[in-house]
Order: structure tokens, then C-alpha cells, then sequence
């Protein structure tokens, strides 16, 4: 049919104002989506490969907040490990006291007892701050305990936790500590002082570790953050401009309704002609 002919069969005009409508309301349903989600992109229809980037993106995000996980529970294990640490060195202090009074040889028999009686409960509790120091089921200080590798990327790096078996140098200056008279005493300070050094030498050897975890959880603290806004830079809306589309489409689609509402009214007007 030519060009400019009027039917009522076949309505051209009603037809692209019904094309332009549906074209209008396609990018209008689009840019409605983008400003209830606050996404540009949310699958592979958007934008192919921008969701495929986008969702290897969102599983390193999940690796990484698995592996400070990981840090923050080899953090706890290290934080109980420096406490139980800190109040053993603490305590060598009383014991060192009471084996400095002990080498006193004018002490009498009964101050002997009372301070050997004393010696041993601090040795105890020695023992008690070692054992308790768990997390998680987790012992740095204990009989046995080994070194613990922690996840530190996710490429598998890990850190190594050293073990510090305080219990085992506890136990030898224990079996080898005789305060039963003066010089044994003197000759046991000497003990002491290489318990004393073993203490110190845990001290820094958590210390220096913790200080790896830290460093380790920043990094991937600021790695992560990065990932996120790559991310973000990918797949995030530009709220301020899809608004101000979202109203030209509105009014786009309220002057395409009006035309096709015109276009249908053609084939009516027809109808005066046969009057």
C-alpha cells in the first residue's frame, strides 16, 4: 500500500506510535529496575561480560571475608596465648620472691615450710594459667601444642602461629626447683632464671606473631575494599542521572500514549466520508 493511503485494515500510523510506545516503556522498565535495585547491571542480559567480571568480583569479595575470619579466629587463639603469657611472666616475679626469701638461711624452720608451701602453690598456679590459656580448643602454651598455619590470602598463603610450650619448661624447672635449704635455694634461682628466659622469649615470639596477623588482616582489609569498589564501578547505578531519565521516559511515555490514542482515532474519521 502506498505511502499517505488511509484504511481501515492496516493503521501504519497506529503502528509505529505502538513501536515507539513499547520501545519507550522497555527503557523505561530498565532504567525504573536500575533506580529500585541501584544497579546498572543485575544479570547477563544487562551486560554480559560486565556480570561475568561482576561475579568473579562478588567470590573474591567471599574469599576474602572468609580469610578475616580466619585472621580475626587466629587473632583470638594469639590474644589468650599473650594473656596466659603475660600472667605466667607476672607470676615469676612472686616466685622469684619466694626463692630469694627462701635462700635467706636465717629464715626458721616453720618460715621454711611456710614459704616452700607457698612456693609451690604459685608453681600451680603456673600451671593453671598455661593450661587455661584456650581458644577455641586451641593452646599455644600447653604440653604437645604445635605450630598453627592460618589462611592468609586467597591464594592459599599462609602464617605460621609458633607454638610455645611453656608447660615443658614449667615442668623442668619444677623437677629441678629444691628449696629446702638456703643454698638449694640460691642454686634454684639460677633454674629460675633460664624459666624466667623462656617466658620472655614466648612473650615475644606472640608478640611478633599477633603483629603479622594485624598486618595481614589491614592488607586484606584494604585489598577487599578495593575489589568492592571496582565492583561498584562496575555494576552500580548512577542514581542521579537514571532519575532525571526517569522522568524524560515518563514523559515520553505519556506523549507515545497520546499519539497512539490519536493514530487509532484515524480509521474513525473515515466513517464521516460514507455520511
Amino acid at each position: 500500500m502506498a505511502a499517505g493511503q488511509n484504511s481501515i485494515n492496516t493503521n501504519v500510523g497506529a503502528l509505529v506510535a505502538l513501536q515507539n510506545l513499547n520501545s519507550i516503556n522497555s527503557r523505561l522498565d530498565a532504567t525504573q529496575n536500575r533506580v529500585s535495585t541501584g544497579f546498572k547491571v543485575t544479570g547477563a542480559v544487562d551486560d554480559a561480560s560486565s556480570f561475568s567480571i561482576a561475579q568473579g568480583l562478588r567470590g573474591e569479595l567471599k574469599a576474602y571475608s572468609a580469610v578475616s575470619q580466619g585472621l580475626a579466629q587466629a587473632r583470638g587463639v594469639m590474644t589468650v596465648a599473650e594473656a596466659g603469657a603475660t600472667s605466667l611472666s607476672d607470676l615469676v616475679g612472686d616466685i622469684k620472691k619466694k626463692v630469694v626469701e627462701l635462700a635467706n638461711a636465717a629464715i626458721t624452720t616453720s618460715q621454711r615450710q611456710i614459704l616452700t608451701d607457698d612456693f609451690n602453690q604459685l608453681l600451680e598456679n603456673a600451671r593453671s594459667f598455661v593450661n587455661q590459656a584456650t581458644f577455641q580448643g586451641t593452646n599455644l602454651l600447653s604440653s604437645g601444642a604445635a605450630d598453627v598455619q592460618v589462611i592468609s590470602d586467597i591464594d592459599g598463603s599462609t602464617i605460621t602461629l609458633r607454638a610455645n610450650n611453656l608447660i615443658q619448661h614449667l615442668d623442668t624447672f619444677s623437677g629441678a626447683a629444691d628449696v629446702s635449704t638456703a643454698a638449694l635455694a640460691t642454686t634454684t634461682l639460677t633454674d629460675l632464671a633460664d624459666f624466667e628466659a623462656e617466658v620472655s622469649t614466648a612473650l615475644g615470639n606472640i608478640g611478633a606473631d599477633t603483629r603479622k596477623l594485624n598486618f595481614q588482616d589491614d592488607f586484606i582489609g584494604k585489598i577487599a575494599d578495593a575489589v568492592e569498589v571496582g565492583l561498584g564501578s562496575i555494576v552500580d547505578a548512577d542514581l542521579a542521572k537514571e532519575s532525571a531519565k526517569l522522568q524524560a521516559l515518563q514523559i515520553q511515555q505519556q506523549l507515545a500514549s497520546q499519539s497512539l490514542s490519536i493514530a487509532n482515532q484515524r480509521p474513525s474519521i473515515l466513517l464521516s466520508l460514507f455520511q
